[in-house]
């Protein structure tokens, strides 16, 4: 059994989440985090269409509603 932390050790960092897949490419993923420090992936597209979790379970591989999102859109479009 580990011995519990001394009180003058820094805490641990936590641990980075789990990657969320397609989700993590996608135009229509949020990133919700709460107060204690978890992030969740919200689908967007949710919103309009019922037949989307809005929070999927990861890691997603394949979804019919996938859309790249695209990190250097023209001015515009």
């Amino acid at each position: 059994m580990a011995a519990p932390p001394q009180p003058d050790e820094p805490p641990r960092p936590a641990a980075p989440p789990p990657p969320a897949g397609l989700c993590n490419a996608c135009v229509h993923q949020q990133l919700v985090p709460n107060r204690r420090g978890s992030v969740f992936s919200l689908c967007r597209r949710s919103k309009t269409d019922p037949s989307f979790p809005r929070y999927p379970r990861i890691a997603v591989m394949e979804c019919r509603g996938f859309e790249p999102a695209q990190a250097d859109r023209p001015e515009g479009g």
